[in-house]
């Protein structure tokens, strides 16, 4: 009995393995596919970020179809759990690039959105201190106080001094609320330039946490390859 049922092990285990080789070679490939693709283009503008967004909610539908119709595949297969890992990992490779794709248009968005903030921050003032320089400038409003015309003024009845003491009193008030602008003024320029900082800080800050997530999905990809790389080794020590 045993000489005879040695063939037909043999025949089992070869089709096993010829089973094995025919599931490795398409996904493989597949899982290549990633690699292979050209590295997105950053943004450069506000409307191309909004049309790199709604490709990503578009591709990551995509993704999500493609990964369905894939398990759907795998179930009628022989190797049912090495065809849905297979899927899985291509899956995850997929939506890692989107997520990369999406967080560099959205970066970009909030970076435009507080420069042109900013951008209008500086008009205002530039035009506050050019309205001040301009006030600055012009003549003192004496003449009006002064009538020249034979018609009695409404003040005629009072006496002379009580008139210049009143126009001087006037003249100073002026003088205090220009001063007091002048101070609100530069408090506002002040508050400006702060602004501009923090802003400065927060770019920084955004550029740098950018980086230490950029370097950090880059140790991933890489381990999440190496781990790849040895179980598609390992299959192909079995198939040998």
């Amino acid at each position: 009995m045993r000489p005879s049922l040695k063939p037909l092990g043999e025949m089992i285990a070869a089709a096993a393995l010829a089973a094995l080789a025919a599931l490795a070679a398409p996904v493989q490939a597949q899982t290549a596919e990633p690699s292979t693709a050209a590295a997105p283009q950053p943004t450069r503008s506000v409307e191309q970020a909004n049309a790199t967004l709604q490709q990503v909610a578009r591709d990551r539908a995509a993704v999500h179809d493609e990964f369905a119709a894939s398990e759907r595949v795998c179930y009628d297969k022989f190797f049912v759990n090495y065809c849905l890992d297979k899927a899985k990992e291509k899956r995850r490779a997929a939506l890692a690039k989107l997520r990369a794709t999406e967080v560099e248009a959205e970066h970009f968005k909030r970076a435009d959105s507080v420069e042109k903030r900013d951008a209008d921050l500086a008009v205002r003032a530039r035009k506050d201190a050019e309205e001040e320089a301009q006030r600055a400038a012009m003549p003192p409003k004496e003449a009006k106080v002064v009538d020249d015309t034979p018609r009695p003024a409404p003040n005629a009845g009072k006496p002379v001094v009580d008139r210049e003491a009143e126009h001087a009193a006037k003249v100073q008030r002026q003088a205090a609320q220009d001063a007091a602008d002048a101070g609100k003024r530069a408090a506002n320029v002040a508050a400006f330039e702060k602004k501009q900082a923090e802003s400065e800080k927060r770019k920084a800050q955004v550029a740098k946490k950018k980086a230490d997530s950029d370097a950090k999905r880059a140790a991933h990809e890489a381990s999440e390859k190496k781990k790849a790389d040895a179980a598609e080794a390992a299959a192909a020590a079995k198939k040998q």
